[in-house]
């Protein structure tokens, strides 16, 4: 999460015209901050879910394989974790995943399962990974959450997690996918995408692009380990840079004290002009990367096919280790 002295801090700009001079203390007061309520309501639910996948997931019950050893945890009776030699995670068997709804090529397309895209993003492969992804989601979303309010937020979140899924179905097509990771990199492509619009209000401008950037590189690093499904991440992030210009481009001061300026510098639009452009544009990308993407899915497409050189994205091999790039 990125400071909020480099972010959040809004300056005096160089110009000298009445209607962009304006102080930090005065854009800051004509914005409306949002009780944050929405991320704590997606983070009970995704440990909601978690709960409910291990009480069906039963591995005392389930679990009669000797390769594998003895569940984990034991004295959480059904709530026990699956042997660590097959889910490192602590968490549930990749069958019970599968059969609440993960991420799996074939089911989605010859299946017509299609609402698999959505219900992934709210499985976790384990209580590891559970809890990495929802304090990533209270660091970065109660923040955003808090300035541009719940709905816009809970717009790129879901469908930044919709995007992730698309993309990783396109090119992951034999193994299952889950997890909150697509959404929560669409938030952090969002925050990007939202300092970009609203360049002409922060103080620090470089600074706080440098760190973002930093940011996103070494999370999108992360994802070419192996076993890591960084696909998600690209489609997520993407899509909630491109969301970020459609829906957080802060007003213009002016707007705000239109009716109390002089006529003659009295601000007509309420937004700049490259807002708009950036804003349509985005748009126009948004719906074209959708459509594509689920025309190639349900008709069967494999997206190696189209991007033989795609597989170094997910995962680069290494003499410590080989990927799987199907």
């Amino acid at each position: 999460m990125i400071s909020g002295d480099d972010l959040e801090r809004h300056g005096r700009p160089k110009s000298s015209n009445r209607t962009e001079n304006y102080s930090s203390s005065s854009y800051a007061h004509t914005e409306t901050y949002w009780t944050s309520w929405l991320i704590p309501v997606f983070v009970i639910a995704n440990i909601a879910v978690f709960v409910v996948l291990m009480y069906i997931n039963n591995c005392p019950k389930h679990n009669h394989s000797r390769i594998y050893g003895k569940c984990v945890a034991r004295f959480l009776g059904r709530f026990s974790f699956q042997p660590l030699r097959e889910n490192p995670l602590f968490g549930a068997s990749s069958n019970t995943l599968e059969k609440l709804g993960a991420l799996q090529w074939w089911k989605i397309v010859h299946g017509h399962q299609g609402w698999r895209l959505v219900t992934a993003n709210w499985l976790h492969a384990g209580l590891i990974h559970l809890v990495a992804n929802m304090l990533s989601l209270v660091l970065i979303g109660i923040r955003l959450e808090q300035q541009f309010g719940f709905l816009c937020i809970g717009v790129i979140y879901l469908l930044s997690g919709f995007g992730g899924s698309i993309l990783s179905s396109l090119f992951i097509q034999r193994n299952i996918s889950v997890g909150a990771s697509g959404a929560l990199f669409g938030l952090l492509g969002t925050m990007l995408s939202e300092l970009i619009t609203n360049w002409t209000i922060y103080t620090n401008k470089a600074a706080a692009l440098l760190t973002l950037i930093v940011m996103v590189v070494v999370n999108l690093a992360v994802g070419i380990l192996p076993f890591v499904d960084n696909f998600a991440h690209i489609g997520g992030f993407l899509t909630g840079f491109l969301l970020g210009f459609v829906l957080l481009p802060r007003p213009q001061f002016g707007w705000f004290e239109r009716h109390n300026l002089p006529a003659d510098v009295r601000v007509k639009s309420k937004y700049k002009a490259y807002q708009y452009v950036l804003g349509l544009l985005a748009l126009c990308l948004l719906v074209a990367g959708f459509t594509v993407g689920l025309v190639m899915l349900f008709r069967g497409e494999q997206g190696y096919k189209h991007c033989d050189w795609c597989h170094y994205l997910n995962c680069v091999p290494t003499s410590k280790w080989e990927c799987n790039n199907s």
